[in-house]
Formats: C-alpha cells, structure tokens, sequence
C-alpha cells in the first residue's frame, strides 16, 4: 500500500496534509526542505549520493553542492539534529547523506462505508476521519456536447460545487486554482491529477444542455479503488442552475449519508450576471495580456447585470490591475486604470465585508497604489476570513515587507508548494538585507519550481526569478552564470505574459552590463539595443548603453544615449517620481559622486513605502563600484534595517 507517512524521533511526516509535526506542533519546514526530508525518509539507511539529491530536487537547474549543503544545514537545524553527532542525518565524507533514525511506515488505510462512518473510544461516530479519507477535489464538468459557447458552464458548476461541499464540513476540499494547475501538470488522468493533489476522493462530472434544458451528473470516485461513492444526476432549466448546482451537492451528501448542504445567500440571482463573472474569470485567470481587456469586459456585464454582485467588482478589479500592470514598467503607467480598479475593489468590499476574495483583492490593489499600511490591513483581514487560502497569503506577503512578508510567502509555499513567485518575495527581502546566499537559495528553490511548470504549461508560473538570480551571481563576480540566468528568463518571458515583456526588457539590461563587464563591448550593445526595442526611452537601458559605446571609443553616440536619460527624467518626475530618483543616482553614480548618490536614494527610501524601492539596490550593476565605499554604507544600512 501506498505510505501516507512516517514517524521517525519525535516527529511524524504526514503525505496527505504535507507537513511535519512534532506533538501538536508543526514545523514551518519550506517545500524544498520537505523534499528533501520525504526524499531520505523513503530511503533510510542507504546511502544517497549529492549527484542523485541535485537530480532529484533540482532536475534540470544548474545547482551548485552549496545549495545542497544550505537545504540540508536547514534541515537539520530545524529537526533539532547536529552534524557532528547525528540522530537523523549523516554526512558520508564526499559521498553524500544517510538517514540514520528508525523509520515507521504508516500505511494508507481504506476508506470507510459512506454510510457506516468510523466510531471513536466512546463509540460514538468519529468526527476526525483520516486526512486522506476527507481531503477532496472538484474537477471541471464536461461538457456532454461540447459548445464554446458553454464553457462558463463547466468551471461555473465546478465552482459552486465546490463551495457547496465546503459548507458540508466533511471535506478539506482543495482550492480550484489548484485542481487546475495539477489537470494542466498531468496527463489528465484521474490517478496523475489525484496523486498530484494528495487526495483519494474526486469530484467528476458532466453537463449536457439543449436549448433552455439541462442536465448536470456527478459522481465521487474513490481514486485508489475506482469505486464511485455517491451519484447524482440533476434536469432542469438553464434559469435555476443555481438550485440545480445545489441538489447535486445534496444528492451526493444525501447518498453518503452526510447532513445536506447549507442554503447560503447566493453571490447573485442573475444568471446573465453569474456566466459574464464566470466567463471573466476564465479569461483573467489565463493571465495573457491579450485577454485582460476581455476580463474587464466580462467583469463589467456582470456588474451592470447586477450592481451588487460583490464577487464580480473585485475580479473587475483584478482584471484593471492586471491591465494596469501590464504597463507598469512604462515611463508613463495607465494610472487611470490603478484607479478604476481601487474604486472596484473597495465597492466589494463594501458590499460585502465578510467576503476575503473582496479583502485580498484590496490589498493587491492597495500594495500596487503604495498604500502599504492600507494593504497589510486588508490582507490580514483576508486570511482571517480564510486562512487556509494560498491566494490570501501571496496577496498579505505583496502588501507587506520583512519578516512579516517572509512569514506570509512560507504560509503560501505550505499551502501551494508550486507558486512560485512567493520565491522571488522572499528573495527581495533577502536581497534588501544583503544577506545574498539566503536570496540565491530561495530564487534556486523557486526556479525549480517555476521550470517545471513553464516545462508542463503550468499555470501560474512566474517570472524573473532567473533575471534576480543572475544579478545575485553577477554580485558575485560569477560573470558566466549570470549571462546564462539572463538568457533563461528572457526563453522564459514570453510578451504576451503578463510581466513578460518587462522582464524581458530588465534581463536584455542586466546582460548588457554583465557582457560590459566580460568585455565583450558589441554583444553588451547590442543587448541594451535589444532592452530599448522593447521599452524606448528606457533610462537604465540607455545609460548602460551609453557606458557600453563610450567604452567602445563611441564618444558621440553615448553622449546621445545619456541625453536621452536624463530627458525622460524630467517625465519621470511627473509620472513615477520615486523611480525618477533612482535613475537621478545612477546618473551620478556614472558620474562617481558616490556622495551625492547615496544621498539621492536615501531621500527616495525615506519617501517610498516599505520594499517598493532601493531593494535592488546591493545587487544594482550601476552601483557595484560605489557599493563599498563609506558614502554608500549608511544608506544600505538604513535599506537593510527597513527589511527587518
């Protein structure tokens, strides 16, 4: 049988929930960490070499021992274990590890009778079934016969079933982010998708409509066994899918003997309304910036077909961020749609101040806006309503800086280990402290997990962790890697992706400045060209190449290339301010006032909410000859403090 965990010391490692507890305690063990730790449990007492740990945990990325060696420093910290008299894991001299503490199978017990539930000491039925008995997935309905037309049908039911079934609280249902990505990272077949989730149970169904009629059937199947527990099978109208949704949860419930689903108040009673949110959500959720206008679109039918619908302001307010994202980087942001969607997300909330996806959706917003305190406030606010929701968490951590930015991207991490941006926020804060070994390895960790899923069109994967990766190397004088991390993001960063084109454009930089570096003046030209293509008027862009021409004996066009640098400053000034006294020292830093520079950005730091600027600061190529003299120390200093 399949394991579902092991105890070993004090401790026991729980597959299902994915967790190591010690007592009643869990450990606050990253996801690399409980690979690595799941990895040696599977084999203890053998010895496993570093070449198979890189391979195996790490497949494919250019890792070095050191980051092994850090992974499994930490784990033995946080097992409480010491290296020089091991109780769990010990180092063989050039070799490899060896697990040497006894191990205990736990072995997957069989699901009960739906109808017969399990019975405690007292004999009374017991409320805690085992993780894996309980832990359930719903995936989308298929369509019968398919229509384009009616594909909202298929997430919309698979939604509210969803939801439904939580109300029962019999089940640890799994988010529908999740469902979706483990469907697009698998095969599709119900054992891949299954063991991809950790659970036994899933949700399948089909919907068939004709005309002004349909039907919707379901069932949940026990994966290990293939036996289907419950059926349902639901006709009716189109216009009460609502109610319709509903009875398939109770006939399911009422088939495995559970207390009937809850009648909650519905988010609206529009049908016109419920397919345009439906519809919206499919397109923003693609997250291409070809579709976002589709999004805002669906997003305002919903609305207009149902002014107090409080689910569909914030998805309008997501899909206008997302517009507004998707221009960020610009010299001159659509801030007009920052705007339209604060005024959406805080009509949500105000319609519904129960509601977290409302809550956490603000903190986005906010956090984008610099309202910082305004954003932390809301995002804690979001994962008290629901604090087992890893969207909640990325959305606090985005709003927040330091530590309590660390503890939210850790909570992400437990709860989805293949996001992979909550990575790349614990990498700024590391950066932030100059603390760069502790960057790297988060950004390592994080590339992993972003290239296994750009491998197997995940979809969530995020972007410029290998572009932060490459500046760490670079910080360290490790020229060749770092042009190989810059290449990697700009495979990666597709323009049509959201970010895409701006991490795109910061990696054409970064490999200039490392190819100026090595020397190879025409290459590093040629790249800050290609950064300028994509972003014209780009200020760091055109002072790298600038730097690049002039030491290529172009005195002339570099000469144009920083005029035009400092021009777009003076638009800057208007537009991104805070930015404009960043690119106001690089000018001075190219012009080796480290004083003067150091001033300039301790004045943006003073003025710039918590982790929105200076942070790239300690890996900056443009600073790296001024970094160290004492002119630039107090204000790294402050800049590391502030990461706390």
């Amino acid at each position: 049988m399949t394991a579902t965990g092991y105890l070993f010391g004090r401790f026991r490692f729980d597959r299902v929930a994915y967790q190591v507890a010690r007592g009643s305690a869990t450990l606050n063990l990253t996801p690399k960490l409980l690979d690595l730790l799941l990895y040696f449990l599977e084999r203890p007492a053998t010895l496993v070499t570093k070449e198979e740990l890189l391979d195996a945990l790490w497949p494919g990325a250019n890792v070095t021992e050191n980051a092994l060696a850090q992974a499994v420093s930490e784990l033995r910290q946080a097992l409480g274990d010491d290296a020089a008299a091991p109780q769990f894991i010990r180092t063989v001299a050039r070799r490899g590890y060896r697990f040497i503490a006894p191990v205990t199978v736990l072995a997957e017990r069989q699901a009960p009778a739906a109808a017969s539930p399990q019975t405690g000491p007292s004999g009374e039925p017991d409320a805690r079934p085992a993780p894996n008995d309980r832990a359930i997935a719903v995936l989308d309905f298929a369509q019968a016969t398919p229509n384009p037309g009616d594909a909202w049908l298929s997430a919309g039911i698979a939604e509210t079933v969803t939801s439904d079934l939580r109300r029962l609280g019999h089940f640890r249902v799994v988010d529908r982010r999740r469902v979706l990505e483990a469907v697009r990272a698998t095969d599709g077949s119900l054992e891949q998708i299954a063991s991809a989730l950790a659970v036994r149970l899933l949700v399948v169904g089909n919907v068939q409509r004709n005309q002004e009629k349909v039907r919707i059937t379901s069932r949940i199947v026990d994966v290990g066994s293939g036996e289907a527990l419950a059926d349902s099978k639901v006709d009716g109208a189109i216009g009460d899918i609502f109610d319709l949704q509903d009875e398939v949860v109770r006939q399911l419930a009422r088939e495995l003997a559970l207390p009937g689903v809850t009648t909650a108040a519905r988010d609206t009673a529009s049908l016109g309304a419920f397919r345009a949110f439906t519809e919206g959500w499919l397109a923003l959720e693609s997250l291409d910036v070809r579709r976002l206008e589709e999004a805002v679109g669906d997003f305002e039918r919903a609305v207009s077909g149902d002014a107090r619908y409080a689910r569909a302001y914030a998805g309008l307010a997501s899909a206008e961020l997302g517009c507004f994202e998707s221009t960020r980087a610009d010299n001159e942001p659509n801030t007009a749609l920052l705007k339209q969607a604060l005024t959406h997300a805080e009509e949500g909330v105000r319609l519904d101040e129960t509601m977290a996806e409302g809550h956490a959706t603000l903190a986005l917003v906010l956090g984008s806006a610099g309202r910082t305190d305004a954003a932390a406030h809301a995002g804690r606010r979001a994962v008290a309503l629901e604090p087992s929701n890893w969207r909640h968490w990325f959305r606090l951590g985005h709003a927040t800086w330091g530590s309590e930015r660390v503890r939210a991207a850790a909570q992400t991490q437990a709860l989805y280990p293949e996001f992979a941006f909550s990575y790349f926020q614990v990498a700024m804060v590391h950066v932030a402290r100059r603390s760069l070994a502790e960057a790297e390895t988060a950004l390592r960790q994080g590339a992993a997990v972003q290239d296994r899923q750009i491998a197997r069109g995940g979809r969530y994967p995020a972007l410029g962790l290998h572009w932060l990766l490459g500046l760490v190397r670079l910080a360290n004088d490790d020229v060749g890697e770092a042009l190989a991390e810059f290449d990697r993001e700009a495979s990666f960063a597709e323009p049509h992706r959201l970010y895409g084109r701006e991490f795109q454009m910061h990696a054409a930089t970064a490999r200039g400045a490392a190819l100026v570096r090595a020397g190879r003046l025409d290459e590093a030209i040629a790249s800050f060209r290609q950064a300028l293509a994509l972003y014209p008027d780009n200020a760091p862009a055109n002072l790298g190449l600038s730097d690049a021409l002039r030491s290529a004996g172009k005195h002339t066009e570099a000469d144009a290339c920083r005029a035009a640098a400092e021009a777009v400053v003076r638009t800057l000034e208007r537009t991104r301010p805070l930015y404009a006294g960043l690119i106001k020292a690089e000018i001075l830093a190219a012009d080796g006032q480290a004083g003067a520079s150091a001033q300039m950005l301790t004045g943006v730091l003073k003025n710039a909410p918590l982790g929105f600027a200076c942070w790239t600061i300690p890996i900056e190529p443009a600073f790296r000859h001024l970094a160290g003299l004492p002119a630039f120390a107090p204000f790294l200093q402050e800049l590391s403090v502030r990461a706390r």
